[in-house]
């Protein structure tokens, strides 16, 4: 972390708390913005450019997974071996991740109803987001969390703003996708910049696609695994319920990121192997879980009101469980996190055993309503985690 020097300073609990309020905060930017996009979209645009704006935004959240990965990947790396660099490694993943999404070009106007002129400038937009994981990375091995933090704030705001700032000027949706991708493009300098430790020679130990590919694998099946109970509650419920459905899972997501924070901190950690460091992390992550369970229970029906508003405040009853597949999930976040720093092959197996498990058990073995698919979704939880900690058994054995 920042440390800070010389007698009288901020103990390392403070500095601690210091970080992890930083990390916090910078992760609420993140998400605010991510929320702002698509309500002033709503407002500033026709209805279906609020559906092109809705498919550029998926494919860039998805195309950019990887960049996560590599963020995960560059800071185990640095946190085993200080000074460590990314080589060509993260270059060729950004450079990847920006292909795939211009392959999309030829099928953008016939599938999509996207304006090819889109296409290439998403392309751009995903490599700079990619590639600036390298040195969040960097700053996360190096356990500089203030600056991390700082960074962080810095990706959420070239990544957002340009879009934000297109429609709130009216440039409609080609003429924001072209501001972000300009400010999107300024960023990667300016973490290069932050990441610089003056003084400090490169080591030698550099960054291989196997790790990164390790790393961006078990993010995405993360993603997978978390957000499948939506998608199939929306394939199989009736519209009102699967809104339904959908309101309760804001719960689930809740309970997930909130503790992410601790993970984050943790990693430089896990990946020099400190079992206390495991502990300590999954026992707040599940203390934290626990909490949010019980506040759950006691007050469901505000939950829900809180989430959907008042038409769903009767289902506050749900809240419980929606809340509990959240929490397991965050402690599989823990494990898969601690598996790839201690160097596990395919973290990401139990992952995707469990979403294959939701999907039979949805498809064919229970009936298609709203407890049935969320109890499903809480076994598969269940399930996941139990997968998980049985592999970094294993790993770390």
């Amino acid at each position: 972390m920042d440390h800070a020097s010389g007698r009288g300073g901020p103990t390392l609990k403070t500095r601690i708390g210091l970080s992890g309020a930083a990390v916090t905060v910078a992760g609420a930017v993140t998400n605010a913005f991510g929320y702002v996009v698509p309500v002033l979209g709503a407002r500033r645009l026709s209805a279906a450019e609020l559906g092109a704006l809705a498919t550029v935004l998926a494919i860039v959240a998805i195309a950019s997974v990887p960049g996560t990965g590599l963020q995960i990947a560059m800071a185990v790396r640095r946190a085993r071996h200080p000074g460590a660099t990314a080589g060509r490694v993260a270059l060729i993943t950004a450079l990847v991740c920006g292909g795939a999404v211009l392959l999309l070009t030829p099928v953008a106007g016939p599938l999509l109803d996207l304006p090819p002129v889109l296409i290439p400038l998403l392309a751009v937009y995903t490599f700079a987001i990619v590639l600036s994981g390298r040195r969040l990375g960097e700053l996360q091995g190096d356990e500089r969390f203030l600056r991390l933090a700082l960074g962080m704030s810095v990706l959420a705001a070239g990544r957002y703003i340009g879009l934000v700032a297109g429609l709130v000027l009216g440039l409609g949706l080609t003429g924001s996708v072209l501001l972000a991708t300009v400010l999107a493009l300024g960023v990667p300098p300016v973490l290069a910049v932050m990441a610089r430790t003056p003084g400090a020679p490169p080591g030698d130990h550099g960054l291989t696609a196997r790790q990164v590919f390790t790393a961006g694998s078990a993010t995405l099946a993360m993603l997978a695994v978390s957000y499948a109970d939506v998608i199939l509650a929306r394939h199989l419920l009736p519209a009102d319920a699967s809104g339904a459905y959908a309101v309760g899972a804001v719960l689930t997501k809740g309970a997930l990121w909130a503790p992410q924070v601790v993970t984050v901190l943790a990693l430089p950690k896990l990946a020099q192997g400190s079992r206390r460091a495991l502990l300590i992390a999954a026992g707040l992550v599940a203390g934290c879980g626990a909490v949010l369970i019980a506040a759950s229970a006691l007050a469901g029906g505000l939950a829900f009101h809180l989430a959907g508003g008042d038409d769903y405040t009767g289902l506050g009853r749900y809240a419980p469980v929606f809340a509990t597949t959240g929490a397991l999930y965050a402690l599989v976040f823990v494990l898969v996190n601690a598996q790839v720093a201690a160097g596990g092959r395919w973290p990401s197996a139990p992952l995707w055993a469990a979403t294959a498990a939701l999907v039979v058990t949805t498809e064919w073995l229970v009936p298609p309503t709203l407890p049935a698919i969320m109890w499903s979704a809480a076994g598969a939880a269940a399930l996941a985690l139990t997968g998980t900690a049985l592999a970094l058994r294993r790993t770390t054995a």
